[in-house]
């Protein structure tokens, strides 16, 4: 399984970058960052909406599409790593997580993805946000794969 995250924003070089890196290098799946500038400077229904257009073009056909917002659903990690494994026993090989802006998500991304899930209801940084993703992921991967990494 190949992950793709799909995120508003640019994260220069420093600790976030290098914590979602370290974790991304740990990860058996090979973790792609696809970074979209924002362009702030529009209307914001028109800048979500192009946000939209342009993360959904990151999203490879046939690839499952998780959106991460404040409303969607919150897991603990073994739930996630069992839908995990769930999408990869129904044969996806494309796992992809959308991070959006400062101002969330376009409704367009939330209707097309498959699952919408929350790391609790604070508002997070979105470099910090990609971190957690990075090591939710690789902590999945230790409970599948029976690695005492995770102690629950």
């Amino acid at each position: 399984m190949q992950v793709i995250v799909a995120a508003i924003g640019r994260d220069r070089a420093g600790p976030t970058r290098d914590l979602f890196e370290d974790y991304c290098r740990r990860s058996p799946w090979p973790i792609r960052l696809v970074e979209i500038a924002p362009r702030s400077s529009r209307p914001l229904e028109r800048r979500l909406r192009e946000e939209a257009e342009r993360l959904l073009q990151a999203v490879p056909p046939g690839a499952v599409l998780v959106a991460l917002d404040e409303a969607g659903r919150q897991l603990d990690s073994a739930g996630l790593a069992r839908r995990i494994a769930r999408w990869q026993e129904q044969g996806h090989g494309t796992l992809a997580f959308a991070i959006g802006g400062p101002d969330g998500l376009d409704r367009s991304v939330l209707e097309r993805a498959e699952a919408t899930f929350a790391f609790g209801r604070m508002t997070w940084p979105h470099r910090l946000v990609r971190v957690m993703l990075a090591e939710q992921l690789y902590r999945a991967s230790t409970i599948l794969s029976g690695h005492p990494y995770h102690r629950a």
